[in-house]
């Protein structure tokens, strides 16, 4: 304004030189004329100097007033600006605050402290990192506010200067804050969210089983009382429930209510379980929940993989799946074994067509194996010799338990040295296409004897008895996962009898398999059904021996007192469960050791759940045990690991036996306080 006020100063001056050259034509041509021009031009002169010289002090007060009330309504439109505002130093301190400010956090104009001290988030470690701008989110008092925190540079040079970082460190800045209000914005987006439809499957898992255990005439009572359980359950969420098959319903109803149902960890499923009309059986549930995706389309298929997840852990849970995690409800109750073996059939046949098309087969259980995965990776060599497919077990570790197993297979009873390869020899056999991978024993990639051989084939099986995991192999052509089945041995039991009719083991085939199905009911003691004893009976005709079993399954000397010195140091946790550590030194299969620690401690009265803790080879290995009362599985995968209700483990590392132990009591007492035990 002041450069413009001077330019038009100088206007006068500019005609003053016009007129003098007028002056010096006019004379030069008619001089009695020039010499009245000059007269006039002096005249013009002076009144031009004399209202230059009196107009100036007017000039320089307007100007002064105006730069006065500019600066002033510069101020009062900062002080109230409808963002809170604030000018900060270096270190965070509060230099200046506008009105909104104030009025928000309740401060006087006098206030300079620092700005943690009103936003804790606002740090001044996290100023220093700020170079040019920086945004950040943040809830006060039920606000949402979007901050956005800028650096000023009170040299010019600075705010020019191409490297920034550089500029911070060479010259002085201060930093402003602006505070906006996105309130509401987020509480539409919230709502936008909440009103997004989320489906769900429910299936009855055992509802042929619960309508045999009725009279015929109750039979349809039972079933309207679970439908209109269901329809009440989910109409308090303003849900449409249509019935698709007689023992499946599809659900839809808005994300609004899904964490209310989490909140409840869907009482649904124990609410069904009471209801008694005469039914010897109860009714079990499984829901599958499928949320987070973009579209329905994607929704759903979260739901069917939802469902099918709760359906292979062993029903009588609610399964939630999202983009972002995969969480667990209930699951408490042990699944009721099934009495058909049509299952068993259409695997083998299935298995069998599979096999038929490959050259070779390569099977392998989990890393650290045990008789369970060896007896059911036999049992899957010998299906593959019978159709004359050169087949290859991996195992890298032989632990000392599982030595006599293993040492039977040799040359003087048939079989040759290649019949067992590691993991570098079974991924130099690979074939991409003539190469059929068969798993057992174990559903988790990480935990296989070769990770990278299910990359490499693209035809995988896989033969499991414990519950399905976050974690999951996937792409296999074929996967027969029973939760209900005592041992993997069982399964692959039955199947071979379904194989085909010239399958035939031998003794040290059949021992393999029976000493599977041994340990892991503990000699018939847990998780045994009518089809285990089944099982058992066809081994015992192939030629299993008992005596024979018994002698290969027998400790040494050291495990013995390690398992005994095991038990006689377990602490009593809560007056319920066993915890106790089990040690490695000059053991070499500890896990073992600690395991049959674990269902030694079962023996003891008033132990609901056991848990045995072993340090090797750089990882705390947990050996989980229970009756009937206590769910290990959910424990455990808390943990990381998983199992079965009444057997299960997990493996933590990065830490030393005593903070495992704690970790361990700790994951009780959030579980018990939950109730989820």
């Amino acid at each position: 304004m002041k450069n413009r006020f001077r330019g038009l100063l100088t206007i006068p001056a500019a005609l003053i030189v016009l007129l003098i050259v007028m002056d010096g034509i006019v004379f030069y041509i008619y001089p009695n004329a020039g010499l009245l021009l000059v007269g006039l031009s002096g005249i013009y002169v002076v009144i031009a100097v004399f209202i230059g010289m009196a107009m100036k002090p007017y000039f320089k007060s307007e100007l002064t007033d105006y730069a006065t009330a500019y600066g002033v309504m510069q101020r009062y439109l900062l002080d109230e600006f409808e963002i809170p505002y604030v000018l900060m130093d270096v270190d965070g301190k509060v230099l200046w605050q506008n009105q909104r400010f104030l009025a928000h956090f309740e401060t006087t104009k006098g206030y300079h402290k620092s700005i943690t001290t009103l936003l804790p988030t606002v740090t001044k470690e996290l100023l220093h990192k700020v170079v040019d701008e920086h945004h950040l989110y943040i809830t006060n008092e039920d606000v949402f506010y979007h901050l956005v925190i800028r650096r000023v540079f009170i040299d010019d040079s600075a705010r020019d200067a191409e490297d920034k970082k550089e500029a911070v460190n060479d010259f002085e800045s201060l930093f402003v804050m602006y505070m906006f209000d996105e309130t509401q914005l987020q509480e539409s987006l919230k709502e936008n969210e909440e009103q997004k439809l989320v489906s769900a499957l429910v299936y009855i898992d055992n509802y042929e089983e619960a309508l045999e255990s009725i009279e015929e005439v109750k039979r349809s009572l039972l079933i309207a009382l679970v439908d209109r359980k269901v329809n009440k359950y989910f109409g308090n969420t303003d849900g449409i429930v249509k019935k698709i098959e007689k023992d499946k319903y599809f659900i839809v109803f808005k994300r609004k209510y899904l964490e209310g149902l989490e909140e409840d960890r869907f009482s649904l499923i124990e609410d069904v379980k009471s209801i008694k009309i005469g039914n010897e059986m109860a009714i079990t549930l499984s829901i599958g929940i499928g949320d987070g995706s973009k579209t329905y389309t994607q929704n759903y298929e979260y739901t069917r993989a939802a469902i099918d997840l709760a359906l292979g852990r062993g029903g009588d849970q609610a399964v939630v799946k999202s983009t972002e995690k995969i969480s667990y409800y209930g699951g408490k109750t042990q699944q009721v074994e099934k009495s058909t073996r049509v299952k068993a059939r259409v695997k083998a046949q299935a298995l069998r067509e599979i096999l038929e098309t490959k050259e070779q087969v390569i099977v392998m259980g989990h890393s650290i194996s045990d008789v369970d995965a060896l007896g059911a990776a036999v049992g899957i060599y010998r299906a593959a010799n019978v159709l004359g497919k050169r087949a290859y077990i991996v195992l890298n570790h032989v632990s000392s338990s599982l030595r006599p197993v293993k040492d039977r297979f040799n040359e003087e009873n048939g079989y040759t040295e290649k019949m067992f390869i590691d993991r570098d020899e079974a991924m130099e056999l690979a074939d991409k296409f003539n190469t059929a991978v068969v798993v057992v024993d174990t559903n988790k990639p990480s935990y296989t004897e070769c990770p990278e051989l299910l990359n490499v084939v693209k035809t995988i099986v896989v033969f499991d008895h414990h519950r399905q995991g976050a974690e999951v192999i996937e792409n296999a052509v074929l996967s027969y996962i029973e939760p209900y089945a005592s041992s993997t041995c069982e399964m692959i039991s039955e199947v071979l009898q379904y194989f085909s009719e010239d399958i035939k083991l031998g003794d040290v085939e059949a021992d393999a398999l029976y000493a599977g199905i041994l340990i892991d009911t503990n000699n018939f003691m847990a998780k045994t059904g009518v089809r285990t004893f089944e099982a058992a009976a066809y081994l015992r005709r192939s030629g299993a021996d008992v005596v024979r079993v018994r002698k290969m399954l027998r400790n040494d000397m050291t495990s013995y007192k390690a398992r005994a010195e095991a038990v006689r140091l377990a602490e009593v946790y809560r007056g319920e469960y066993a915890i106790t550590v089990c040690g490695s030194d000059h053991l070499e299969s500890p896990t073992i050791a600690g395991a049959q620690a674990a269902n030694e401690l079962l023996d003891i009265v008033g132990i609901k759940a056991s848990f045995v803790l072993t340090d090797y080879q750089g990882k705390i290995f947990i050996s989980s045990r229970s009756i009937d009362e206590v769910n290990v599985q959910i424990i455990m995968e808390r943990l990381g690991g998983g199992g079965h209700l009444n057997v299960a483990g997990a493996q933590l590392t990065d830490m030393s036996i005593e903070e495992a132990k704690d970790k361990l009591k700790e994951t009780l007492d959030t579980m018990i306080e939950e109730g989820d035990i």
